[in-house]
């Protein structure tokens, strides 16, 4: 669909880049000529992955190991990152997110998401931006949300609300930070299923099965999807195109809300499982992180 060499000369971060979604974005655009800069909390994860897309696609991947919840290190990434040449592009994909009656939330968990979500998000987008700005650079950045900005996300409250703000801050900066050049766009992918999210938002369950069952078209998104349309935003097919979320979830928030509404239906004891695979989930990924 996209011509080789479509992003030669483009420097391009993805934030959360090690695994899932960000990884398969960050692949797609190394296919098509990009210098790619990756991030996440996990540093050996993120070097590992640099390491094979490099092996795999030739180019240039880095790595860097950050918590965005922290905004002097944040800073300091992208001052290292910029001291190499500046950035042309930025996609917001790091977050979190997890199942649970909101009556059962601790500040804890709330803040664990929304840090992440919200305030980690403007970090970097603010961090990036003002440096285009100073510089009289042109900019573009993709944030990767979810539908439920539209209609609401019961029983996963602090996404919701974080992933809002996202969006909100999407609509703003692409009126504030236009004449600049800067173009700001968002995408809500429905379900396209990773390791990470299945575990926490379908605790359980075979991943993908409920969508699939639900979906208008009868199946989840894959990676490739999601690639295409990020490079079509991240290119300059459109540069007209700004401020706007797409929606890509074969309908399913058209025709069923696209949320996690069904599970009203849960009891205490299916709660009760929920967390503890959640638990689990969160405990194994700490012992990995060391």
């Amino acid at each position: 669909m996209f011509k080789d060499g479509l992003f030669a000369g483009e420097r391009i971060l993805v934030t959360g880049g090690g695994t899932g979604l960000g990884r398969a974005m960050a692949e797609g655009f190394l296919r098509l000529g990009a210098e790619i800069v990756i991030c996440g909390r996990r540093r050996g994860v993120c070097e590992a992955t640099a390491a094979e897309l490099t092996n795999a696609h030739g180019g240039k991947v880095s790595a860097y190991g950050v918590d965005i919840r922290d905004a002097a290190a944040v800073e300091a990434m992208i001052d290292d990152i910029f001291d190499d040449g500046p950035l042309t592009g930025l996609v917001n994909n790091a977050a979190g997110n997890f199942i649970s009656r909101t009556q059962d939330l601790s500040p804890r968990g709330f803040d664990a998401i929304a840090n992440i979500v919200m305030h980690g998000t403007f970090y970097v987008t603010q961090a990036v931006g003002k440096r285009w700005i100073a510089a009289g650079l042109p900019g573009n950045v993709v944030s990767i949300i979810v539908t439920w900005v539209r209609n609401g996300g019961p029983f996963v409250v602090p996404s919701a609300m974080s992933k809002s703000a996202v969006q909100a801050m999407t609509m703003s900066l692409a009126a504030e930070w236009g004449r600049y050049g800067i173009r700001l766009n968002a995408i809500a992918p429905g379900e396209i299923p990773t390791e990470g999210m299945s575990k926490r938002l379908n605790p359980g369950e075979t991943p993908g099965a409920r969508t699939a069952a639900a979906n208008p078209m009868g199946r989840c998104g894959t990676l490739e999807e999601l690639q295409n349309l990020a490079t079509f935003l991240m290119s300059g097919g459109c540069r007209w195109l700004t401020g706007e979320t797409i929606a890509m979830d074969g309908a399913q928030a058209l025709a069923t809300g696209g949320n996690f509404y069904e599970l009203r239906q849960w009891g205490d004891a299916q709660w009760a499982q929920a967390r503890d695979a959640i638990t689990a989930q969160n405990q194994k990924d700490r012992a990995a992180r060391g």
